[in-house]
């Protein structure tokens, strides 16, 4: 943000809220009515509209029916758990009307946290079944996260039937939040004994101002209110809950406040994969022990060789019922899975694994079987490798659920950065103080005045409105210097007073805060799908099925060889036949095959990728605006060629042939385009010079041109205005009044004109003089070459068409921004082009102090994305970065948007990263990261998929006849589980990034002011 932080976020950076549902409230409660609209065709009169809300009305579940004759629409309110739209259209089709479908259809979206994921399969397969939901539109699965986010209607289906969907798939799922949960507070009730005080409680509620809906969940005793925040708050809804008791009773009320639920069942997880390991290794031990070990060992080999009925030995018995609970208790998981896929027409992990254990259990149970029932038969049993495979499996999965909670340290840190309390000041009628009152953070509300100490944390977003300090924002912005913040100033939940105490109105509070925005945004980013993820989304279609072929012709491969004696015997180990070191080498495959490396590779580099941009004060949208921005790589080429394009566009020259074009850009380098006010200028330009070129007085003539500016947005207009004030009390006046001004109306890219006092006044560029036809005299000309020349720009002032004066506006050049520009150019091999509204000469004079030499002038904000369409027409990936509304379609037109934090709400939903410091060095760290984050996932695949590639061939025995090296089962399932370790651990590496540019604050560019 920049450092009078008067500019911030206003409005959510997402359009639903991410927080958590209640604990103990139903998550799965619906509204209890919905509406929809039907059209209709064939409504001649009054009375078929009667006859169509008679019929409807009669239908079980609905409330009521409004049918317009004139328009031909009909408007039903029904309960969804006794109808649906269905029912209601065919009602009317059986009264011979034809009912379109449905108009204005309404999209709800809900996140649901999904258990028992372990690979891309599993993802896909959860994503397929929702997808699969009447009525759901769209349906996103994040595997690292472990959440899925569902937009659907809910006029079709309902969060009940979605959760039923996933639990269909063999997965667990849990509501997080719903799109409605904005605004929305939940209150534990005590007091409550009778459905007579409920209702009591609920039409209180119902009637204070600001409530919106009120839902009960009877069983918990809680209360869930939306309200409009603007009216009222928490505070006000206890409070009126309190006052709605009739003595002797009394009502209580107190936030209810969910708790974490990811972190707790993250750590859930960790717990039950540990446990199972534990009781795993209890009984896998001894059989590795009486397998492996002791047999070696001369008193205990007679012990364990020793016959209890025909061949049936001590130590054959002991490994079967070690082994058993092994099996079939501890890796239960397994075959639910893997029935849970088999019957969804799908294979994952689990397939394998179950696969793998099945042949080794099965087969030593046939060998135990034939041994206890002959007395010549010899065999060796496997027991040892279908418990010690299990074991190093669940081994692997702890670890797995271990880094994988890391991966999201960086959003656990910004979570927990608000404080719990905060300090809340209460005033009397006078404005006076009259007492101190620790609070929740949770129950403050808009424009509640908080007192913030030394020390202390901010605790929601505001503004300050007494006292100086200052305040630590490095946890939000990645700024390192402390902020100084005075009267006026905005601060940001979650930062840290330093020194001095302040007084701050709440303006954000709860979901709105610039805090939750960037959870809610690095969470929208994790879930969403990287286009390099689709690599191992087609991989994972086939692996499986492929693994089990590849296992089936190595156990052939070796079996029917060793039938037929085409290998020497002694390749074949002491104990064993052809027949078991086939199945050795077939298990082996099995089992050592790992799709789940694969399926991490991309997700968990997205998830630690994101969170560290976020710490650094970089917010990324997504793996695809990752990939995207790493695009913008260095395929260095030609400069002179850029430049001679950018020429021949200045002089409206054009290519004289197609092919030509395409083969000067085709050698281009990649772009990125800036915008300069505001982006590379400091974005607060002041008049620095005033000109007048008539006799009209000097204040006269700015309190024209700021009358006709009043109505602006624009920071030219904003900068004329302040200096018309500041001129009023040079000469006396303290009014901040402007002359009313009709007929105002914005010309893009060119200025202003408004009738001010019953004349018409122009202000703004030569453009606009010209769109007028007012004439400019030489005097004039030279004025604003002059002015140009000196990097400011000239503002023509005329009145009646007659040019009465120029004021010389200048923006001081960003500190960072000649190093950052360098940077780009040289180190990073990234083109850098300047694309404005402003004038030539102006233009070009701040592109050359800040080292840009491909520059567009006079470019309205159409223009600007037009021209990045060119540039992308010839196969360049372009990045713009701006800050203002007249950015925002470029900014959405680029390959890669990035928005400064400190610019508009409308810029920043049209980014695809937000840089929330406002600094030029953000623009190096987000495309560095970028590219550091895809080099970490193609290596995650070059290991994952090598692991496979060269583990499979080792398993299937292909050293063995060379080197007598082979891989047994159990030791296959060790190197299995530790590719998907060695994946995430790679993936957590990025937590070490840092920064490539650190600009150290210099003192900006000073532009004397030599005012008439």
């Amino acid at each position: 943000m920049e450092q009078n932080g008067e500019n911030n976020l206003k409005e959510p950076l997402l359009a639903a809220a991410s927080g958590a549902s209640p604990a103990g409230a139903s998550p799965r409660k619906e509204r209890k009515t919905r509406k929809v609209m039907f059209s209709i065709r064939g409504i001649s009169c009054a009375s078929c509209a009667v006859s169509i809300e008679t019929v409807v009305a009669a239908l079980k579940g609905v409330e009521s029916i409004q049918v317009s004759p004139l328009q031909g629409q009909a408007v039903v309110q029904y309960r969804p758990e006794e109808t649906d739209t269905r029912t209601i259209k065919e009602a009317i089709e059986d009264l011979n009307f034809e009912v379109d479908e449905l108009q204005e259809q309404e999209i709800a979206v809900c996140r649901l946290r999904i258990k028992g994921m372990a690979c891309t399969s599993c993802s896909e397969s959860v994503e397929r079944a929702l997808q699969m939901v009447p009525g759901v539109k769209k349906a996103a699965v994040g595997l690292a996260l472990e959440e899925a986010k569902v937009h659907y209607d809910p006029n079709v289906t309902s969060r009940d039937l979605i959760i039923e969907a996933v639990e269909d798939a063999g997965f667990g799922a849990d509501i997080i939040s719903s799109g409605d949960d904005v605004n929305k507070v939940n209150l534990k009730l005590e007091g409550v004994d009778s459905p007579e005080d409920t209702k009591l409680i609920q039409s209180a509620l119902e009637a204070a101002e600001g409530v919106n809906n009120v839902e009960w969940d009877t069983l918990e005793q809680t209360i869930k209110v939306a309200y409009d925040p603007d009216v009222t708050g928490p505070r006000l809804l206890i409070q009126c809950i309190q006052d709605a008791a009739q003595p002797p009773k009394c009502f209580k009320a107190s936030l209810h406040s969910p708790p974490k639920q990811r972190e707790a069942e993250r750590n859930h997880e960790i717990r039950n994969y540990r446990n199972q390991f534990l009781w795993s290794c209890l009984f896998s031990v001894p059989v590795f022990l009486f397998s492996m070990v002791l047999p070696m060992l001369s008193p205990f080999r007679d012990w364990l060789s020793y016959r209890i009925c025909n061949n049936m030995t001590i130590g054959m018995l002991l490994r079967w019922l070690l082994c058993s609970p092994v099996q079939f208790i501890v890796g239960w998981r397994f075959y639910i899975g893997a029935y849970h896929a088999l019957k969804r027409g799908y294979s994952n992990m689990d397939v394998l694994v179950a696969l793998g254990t099945n042949a080794a259990y099965f087969y030593s149970v046939y060998i135990a079987l034939k041994a206890l029932t002959s007395n010549s038969f010899e065999g060796q049993d496997f027991f040892e490798t279908s418990a010690m495979l299990i074991s190093f499996i669940l081994l692997g999965k702890y670890l797995e659920v271990v880094a994988k909670g890391k991966t999201s340290d960086a959003l656990s840190k910004l979570t927990e950065l608000a404080p719990e309390t905060a300090c809340l000041l209460n005033f009397d009628k006078d404005g006076n103080v009259i007492s101190e009152t620790e609070i929740s953070t949770q129950l403050l509300q808009r424009n509640d005045v908080i007192k913030i100490v030394p020390g202390e944390k901010v605790p929601v977003d505001g503004v300050v409105i007494k006292g100086q300090s200052h305040v630590n924002e490095s946890m939000i912005t990645g700024e390192a210097r402390p902020i100084a913040k005075k009267p006026g100033d905005r601060v940001i939940g979650g930062t840290v007073n330093d020194n001095g105490c302040i007084i701050v109105k709440a303006t954000h509070v709860g979901s709105e805060t610039a805090l939750s925005q960037i959870v809610q945004l690095v969470e929208a980013a994790q879930l969403a799908r990287a286009p390099v993820q689709k690599l191992a989304d087609k991989i994972s279609r086939f692996f499986v099925p492929t693994v089990v072929v590849a296992a089936f012709l190595t156990w052939l491969a070796w079996f029917i060889p060793g039938q037929f004696h085409l290998y020497p015997r002694q390749w074949i180990p002491k104990g064993m036949d052809s027949f078991e070191l086939a199945l050795q080498f077939g298990i082996s495959v099995l089992v050592v095959a790992c799709p789940c490396a694969l399926g991490l590779a991309t997700p968990t580099a997205v998830m630690v990728a994101t969170g560290k941009g976020a710490s650094q004060g970089v917010l990324i949208k997504g793996g695809n605006a990752l990939e995207k921005a790493h695009k913008l790589d260095s395929d260095y080429a030609n400069p002179e060629v850029l430049q001679a394009f950018c020429n021949s566009n200045q002089r409206g020259v054009p290519w004289k042939h197609p092919f030509a074009f395409s083969c000067a850009v085709n050698v281009l380098v990649k772009a990125i385009i800036f915008d300069k006010t505001g982006t590379l200028t400091v974005g607060k330009p002041s008049v620095v010079q005033t000109k007048i070129f008539s006799n009209i007085p000097l204040l006269k003539l700015c309190d024209l041109a700021a009358g006709a500016e009043a109505n602006s947005e624009h920071p030219l207009s904003k900068a004329i205005v302040e200096h018309t004030k500041k001129l009023r009390e040079q000469y006396g006046s303290h009014s901040d009044h402007m002359m009313e001004s009709k007929d105002f109306e914005v010309h893009p890219g060119a200025g202003v004109s408004a009738n001010v006092e019953g004349k018409l006044v122009l202000v703004g560029n030569k453009r606009l003089m010209q769109e007028f036809e007012v004439p400019l005299s030489p005097e004039v000309e030279a004025y604003m070459s002059e002015t140009e020349e000196l990097a400011r720009t000239c503002v023509l002032v005329a009145i009646e068409k007659t040019i009465c004066g120029a004021l010389a506006v200048s923006d001081p050049l960003k500190p960072e921004a000649g190093r950052a520009i360098s940077y780009l150019n040289h180190s990073m091999g990234i083109s850098s082009i300047m694309v404005t509204g402003d004038n030539w000469a102006t233009a070009k004079s701040i592109a050359k102090e800040v080292g840009i030499s491909q520059v567009f002038a006079e470019i309205d904000p159409v223009g600007k994305a037009e021209k990045i369409k060119d540039l992308q027409m010839q196969g360049l990936t372009v990045a713009m970065v701006g800050d203002g509304i007249n950015d925002s379609p470029a900014l959405a037109a680029a390959d890669v948007g990035m928005a400064i934090g400190a610019g508009t709400d409308v810029a920043i939903e049209a980014a695809d990263i937000v840089l929330m410091k406002s600094s030029l060095e953000d623009v190096i760290t987000a495309i560095d990261l970028s590219r550091k984050t895809l080099s970490r996932i193609r290596l995650n695949y070059v290991w994952a998929l090598g692991y496979n590639v060269l583990g499979m061939p080792i398993a299937a025995g292909i050293l063995f006849p060379f080197t007598g090296i082979r891989l047994p089962p159990w030791l296959a399932g060790a190197c299995m589980a530790a590719s998907s370790v060695s994946v995430v651990c790679s993936s957590l590496l990025l937590q070490l990034y840092k920064k490539p540019l650190h600009v150290e604050d210099v003192p900006g560019p000073k532009d004397g002011s030599d005012l008439v």
